[in-house]
């Protein structure tokens, strides 16, 4: 089982990729843990690549959240038996993001890179409402459905993310 979650900041991805491993006893790779260093420093490219592409190389079965296109995007569509696109509304990714701030302010996520604490600034707002939505995104994910259609599940509200949480808390893995 591969599965790839994508889709907007603060719409569920790192829970769902954990609760979907831990029901399936799968890997997880969370792409931010990849992408970050202490205090919110990029990682180098070639660092981070390497980092997929050993996880991807040494497990048979899995689960990444993130979006992140220059790391393995390609081969992580490609492989993922199903991608899962989280395409919750601005608002309810606004309200989620707050409320994981609420909950992690002054600590580290376990879905994040060490040293990153959670954080809410204006920057992060205006990047969940409109430029994480803007057009480089949005072509990524219409390429991923174009492409990928058939294997790709849209989530696009609460009702429709407990289903994906049932189907799997029944999965036979």
């Amino acid at each position: 089982m591969k599965v790839a979650i994508i889709g907007y900041s603060g719409c569920g991805k790192s829970t769902l990729a954990k609760y979907i491993g831990k029901k399936c006893k799968v890997p997880v790779l969370h792409l931010d843990q990849v992408h970050w260093l202490p205090g919110w420093q990029e990682r180098g490219q070639a660092d981070s690549e390497g980092m997929v592409e050993k996880f991807l190389d040494e497990n048979s079965s899995w689960v990444i959240d993130g979006n992140y296109s220059a790391l393995e995007h390609e081969r992580r569509m490609k492989e993922a038996d199903t991608i899962i696109f989280l395409k919750l509304n601005r608002l309810s990714c606004l309200f989620r993001a707050w409320k994981r701030y609420c909950k992690n302010r002054g600590q580290v996520r376990e879905s994040m890179g060490a040293g990153c604490m959670e954080k809410m600034d204006l920057e992060f707002v205006w990047w969940i409402l409109y430029e994480g939505r803007a057009g480089k995104q949005k072509r990524q994910y219409q390429e991923v459905l174009g492409k990928y259609g058939k294997k790709t599940a849209v989530i696009r509200n609460q009702r429709e993310l407990d289903l994906v949480g049932k189907c799997f808390s029944r999965a036979p893995f």
